[in-house]
C-alpha cells in the first residue's frame, strides 16, 4: 500500500480517514494498594564499602610501619600491600555496616505505610 503524497496540509486534512476495524475493550479495577517508602539498599553497601576504602587509606598512610619487619616470618611489607590487607577488611566492614544502616532505617520508614485507593485501567484489542 503506497501513502499518497499531499502538496500542502489543508490536502491532508481534508483527506478521508479509514475506519478502524479493531474494537478495543476497556477493564476498570479498582484496587487498594500499600504505600511505603524503603531506602536502596545498594546506595547503602557501596557507600559502606567507599567509606571502608577510605579508611583503609587513612591506616595504611597514618601508621607507616612498612619498614620494620614483621615478627612471626621475618618479612617486610610495602605499604600497598598493607592497603591492600586493610582493604579487605575495612571494605567489609563497611559493608556490612551499610547494609545494617539501611535495614535500621527501613524498619523506621515501615511504620509510615498508607493505604492508597488506585483506579487501574487496562485497555485490550479484539479483533
Amino acid at each position: 500500500m503506497s501513502i499518497p503524497s499531499f502538496p500542502d496540509d489543508r490536502a491532508a486534512a481534508d483527506a478521508p480517514v479509514e475506519s478502524s476495524p479493531v474494537e478495543y475493550r476497556v477493564e476498570e479495577h479498582i484496587e487498594t494498594l500499600r504505600v511505603r517508602r524503603s531506602p536502596k539498599y545498594s546506595v547503602f553497601l557501596i557507600a559502606g564499602a567507599g567509606l571502608g576504602i577510605l579508611v583503609a587509606m587513612i591506616l595504611t598512610f597514618a601508621f607507616n610501619g612498612t619498614g620494620d619487619t614483621s615478627p612471626n616470618t621475618g618479612l617486610v611489607y610495602t605499604s600497598s600491600q598493607v592497603f591492600g590487607f586493610l582493604a579487605l577488611i575495612c571494605i567489609t566492614v563497611g559493608v556490612v555496616l551499610g547494609g545494617l544502616t539501611a535495614l535500621l532505617l527501613d524498619r523506621m520508614l515501615a511504620g509510615r505505610t498508607r493505604d492508597v485507593v488506585v483506579d487501574r485501567e487496562s485497555v485490550r484489542a479484539e479483533d
